[in-house]
């Protein structure tokens, strides 16, 4: 049973990993408010079995369920994917689950706050009180000592390189929506007291239309150390060519926490995809959640992929594309299997691989 920790990670001597680094198994949960997914979520549902099965090839694979959906997702997953009972709110377990650090004592985990992407204006959905508790049940699971973060922050807002830089976007954690009282320098300190790091790299906006303000899961990502790689649109007249150009501009600008320059490595950006007609009269309306409207712009990005200890399991989205950005990241991780998973309808959602899984790292061996 793990124990609610008074320190700080920084404190204690842990820091959080890379995701390049070895995984201990992976987390999911799974999907079914008809809000947000389409056609009571059965399509979207094996989607996220299609990435869960995928994951399993490279890593145990634990998949959080409602009582109410158990049996469904245990008929739908293959037998290896381990299924547990915890209640949530919706799906997207990146964004409410811990975020693991390790250090010589072993494994523990960060509980931030979460108010659903922007919860102090109503929250893109409501409610999201189990959603809140769900971190600290994934950290009684496996038995992890708990940090409970004072600031709202979501996973998919932090990317780091596992040697003391963090990635993430001034759309997102300087929203007023998130923590209004505190200033970024604050917020920063925050970030590496509970990280374990050393230097945060800001960028600016996400990806266009990204209605979690701008996570930076969806826009770059550390692919090792002194290498990120970045969504890219060579289409001058499309909003997200100057989203990522400024975001080129400043990764060429700056260094790491070791000191490096950073290697800027091109993903092209799909699309632009929209919502179709069909699509958006699948969705249950409400006035608690994110409308779902035909036309709608989709934030499809590639980069929003999961990097398993021996694959990538990647989303496919756009056919002109497809081959080209799997091809980048076979150069890049020469060392791991590229997986496609159909992923549309986790799109359809609000994000994707990335953001509905959670790595679990490794425990160190002792020193």
């Amino acid at each position: 049973m793990g124990l609610t920790l008074k320190s700080t990670p920084a404190e204690d001597g842990f820091r959080m990993p890379a995701e390049f680094e070895p995984h201990a198994g992976c987390w999911m949960a799974w999907p079914e408010r008809p809000d947000n997914w389409r056609l009571g979520a059965k399509p979207a549902q094996e989607a996220y079995a299609a990435v869960a099965a995928a994951i399993a090839e490279s890593e145990p694979v634990t998949m959080a369920v409602s009582d109410a959906q158990f049996e469904n997702c245990r008929a739908l997953l293959p037998a290896e994917v381990r299924v547990v009972e915890i209640s949530s709110d919706d799906a997207w377990i990146r964004d409410h689950g811990p975020t693991f650090v390790i250090g010589a004592g072993g494994r523990r985990g960060v509980d931030w706050h979460f108010n659903a992407w922007g919860g102090t204006d109503g929250g893109l959905y409501f409610p999201w009180d189990r959603d809140e508790r769900v971190a600290a049940k994934v950290l009684e699971i496996e038995g992890d000592d708990r940090y409970r973060a004072p600031i709202v922050l979501e996973g998919g807002a932090i990317h780091v390189d596992g040697e003391g830089t963090v990635l993430t976007t001034e759309e997102c954690l300087l929203n007023p929506n998130r923590n209004p009282d505190l200033s970024k320098e604050q917020i920063e300190r925050v970030l590496l007291e509970y990280l374990g790091a050393e230097k945060v790299l800001w960028l600016g906006a996400g990806v266009f239309e990204d209605e979690t303000d701008g996570h930076v899961d969806n826009l770059a990502c550390f692919a090792a150390p002194g290498k990120v790689l970045l969504t890219w649109s060579d289409d001058e007249d499309d909003p997200q060519h100057a989203i990522s150009h400024d975001a080129r501009e400043r990764l060429e600008a700056a260094t790491d926490a070791r000191g490096r320059s950073l290697e800027v490595v091109f993903l092209p950006s799909p699309g632009p995809l929209h919502i179709s007609a069909e699509e958006a009269e699948g969705v249950d309306t409400g006035e608690d959640t994110q409308p779902r409207r035909a036309g709608d712009r989709l934030a499809a990005s590639y980069v929003n992929f999961y990097l398993g200890n021996s694959g990538i399991v990647m989303p496919l989205l756009d056919p002109r594309h497809d081959e080209e950005a799997a091809a980048i990241l076979r150069r890049t991780f020469p060392d791991r299997e590229v997986v496609g998973v159909p992923a549309r309808e986790i799109l359809l959602g609000g994000g994707n691989i990335h953001c509905i899984t959670q790595q679990v790292p490794a425990v160190p061996a002792p020193d």
